[in-house]
């Protein structure tokens, strides 16, 4: 019985990751096809190429343009079932290499990113929850500034202040590490204010369960309690956040890779899109779906390793 439980969970995880990846594709396909323009200029060098009627005509016969929207459609979900993402319309390299040389770019941006907010969050949640009425307070202003920070305009201060007026850091990505601190921080910061203000709840709504009052009553001190009990409890929120987090940063990337000129999907997907290169933003944005899936696989896998219940409460 468990094993059969274990296979109809693994089955509506597959079918629900299909329908996600569907849903994404089917809603860029018909998103980019709104945007004013014309691909066959985009194939043939973009508007400034001056092609002439008769280029234009071959190239939408060559590439199945001249076709009605549901004919490119179902070609084009019919290409994605056999994982072919097709070739860039501007470019003319293969949709998937030009992503493989961008990804990695982008996922160390967004993990590094995810570190830095979570050890921002845990560290802030520690000192607030032991700071009484004032430090809760303060911490609360913290988190809710953060928060709200666009990432446009952070960057823009980070850069005045730390490149500008300090020159501590380069204005640019680079490919040193210095290159990195202010695009991470760009991005880390404003999450670091959601997963603090949900880690500080749930940490103070866990020192006052009664696990808390047998543990001092073993000498357990308050540091130890917030340590090894009440942190575990206030990171299993945060854990399950972090799935939707990947997808938010994947997405700031885009403002961030820009400001800094950094190459990545973010970029990419960016520069796709003023040129109608349909096959390119499809591709970008069905791996940024295939991330963020897994990510939330993971996470899930995460939280029943840190809570037991959570697989216990399913098998009763």
């Amino acid at each position: 019985m468990p094993r059969s439980r274990t296979l109809r969970r693994v089955a509506l995880r597959l079918a629900g990751a299909v329908f996600v990846l569907w849903a994404v594709a089917t809603l860029t396909f018909f998103a980019v096809h709104l945007v004013p323009g014309d691909p066959a200029q985009a194939i043939l060098g973009g508007p400034g190429s001056q092609a002439s009627q008769e280029a234009l005509d071959r190239v939408r016969a060559d590439y199945g343009l001249d076709q009605p929207l549901a004919v490119q459609y179902l070609a084009m979900l019919a290409r994605l079932a056999t994982l072919d993402l097709g070739d860039s319309y501007a470019l003319k390299t293969p949709v998937a290499e030009l992503i493989g040389g961008q990804l990695l770019g982008t996922l160390t941006l967004a993990l590094l990113a995810l570190a830095v907010a979570w050890g921002f969050a845990i560290g802030l949640a520690l000192w607030s929850t032991s700071a009484g009425r004032i430090g809760r307070a303060i911490a609360a202003g913290i988190e809710l500034t953060a928060a709200a920070l666009p990432h446009f305009w952070l960057a823009t201060v980070l850069i005045a202040v730390f490149s500008t007026s300090l020159g501590w850091l380069p204005p640019v990505a680079n490919d040193s590490a210095s290159g990195l601190v202010l695009p991470v921080l760009t991005l880390a910061v404003p999450l670091a204010g959601f997963l603090a203000q949900l880690m500080r709840e749930q940490m103070l709504e866990a020192l006052e369960q009664p696990f808390t009052t047998s543990a001092l009553a073993r000498g357990e001190t308050a540091a130890g309690i917030r340590l090894r009990h009440a942190l575990r409890h206030a990171a299993l929120p945060a854990v399950n956040l972090s799935g939707w987090a990947i997808g938010y940063l994947i997405s700031g990337a885009v403002v961030v890779e820009t400001i800094f000129a950094r190459p990545g999907l973010g970029r990419t997907l960016l520069r796709a899109t003023e040129l109608r290169d349909v096959p390119v933003v499809i591709g970008v944005v069905l791996v940024v779906a295939v991330v963020y899936v897994a990510m939330t696989v993971l996470t899930d896998l995460v939280s029943r390793a840190v809570d037991p219940r959570i697989a216990l409460e399913e098998r009763a």
